[in-house]
């Protein structure tokens, strides 16, 4: 089994919202991003299996640990079986439901010695990010319901257009006016699953056209402003080359 042993458990609630928000990622990439090898990896041929995020932002396909009690609460156990007796939507939706669940258990499993204010607060941070339930499905809360096509997610900023030359070029979407925030409210970063927030700077793909937090994929707005054709890291693996 390839996940590492914690050396050191996080404490506080930032130090468990930053490993809550990291094992996200890498849950968010398996549903979405990487959903076609996640869905091959579940062969209901095999023994029971679980899906693991892990601190580092990827994930694992794998049987459950062995050391009773486990080190960490475990994922729903044999997720492969079902995986040819549903539609895979349903079944995509089925996992993400029970990796919501395990998220929240991980996280307040080393929350248990915070106090009444602390597991408040950290449940609020958690509970600001879209479920994986929402992410995979595409639901979203009241407030998030306008819809974004593709087109509209490109800013008339003066740096890129509105035209449909738009695609040939960075997408970029940073800090100008509010109503842009009430535009883009069905936008969500491919890396940590987060909506969008005009307070942010965000950089589209131009191979997927998914959006992305820059401070996500290491791209500052002056970084940006040098590139002709982003391409994010998935796409980058995709095709077997460095960005």
């Amino acid at each position: 089994m390839l996940m590492a042993s914690i050396s050191s458990s996080p404490r506080t609630v930032e130090e468990i919202f930053k490993d809550f928000s990291a094992r996200r990622a890498g849950l968010v990439r398996a549903l979405t991003f990487d959903v076609d090898d996640f869905y091959s990896q579940c062969d209901p041929e095999k023994e029971n299996l679980c899906l693991y995020g892990h601190p580092n932002e990827s994930w694992e396909v794998t049987l459950p640990a062995e050391e009773v009690p486990p080190e960490l609460p475990e994922p729903a156990l044999g997720i492969n079986f079902a995986r040819d007796g549903m539609q895979r939507k349903d079944w995509l939706s089925l996992v993400a439901v029970h990796s919501d669940c395990w998220l929240l258990s991980v996280s307040f499993y080393f929350g248990a010695r915070l106090n009444r204010n602390e597991r408040k607060r950290l449940f609020s941070m958690i509970n600001d990010l879209p479920s994986l339930f929402e992410v995979v499905t595409g639901r979203k809360p009241v407030k998030d319901k306008p819809s974004v096509d593709s087109g509209s997610k490109v800013r008339n900023n003066g740096k890129r257009s509105l035209d449909g030359q738009a695609k040939n070029n960075s997408k970029l979407m940073d800090d100008n006016d509010g109503d842009e925030e009430d535009e883009h409210g069905e936008t969500i970063c491919g890396s940590c699953g987060g909506t969008y927030n005009s307070d942010e700077f965000w950089i589209g793909c131009d191979i997927c056209e998914r959006w992305y937090h820059g401070k996500c994929v290491k791209i500052t707005p002056a970084k940006a402003e040098s590139i002709k054709h982003y391409k994010c890291p998935s796409c980058c693996t995709k095709k077997g080359r460095q960005q």
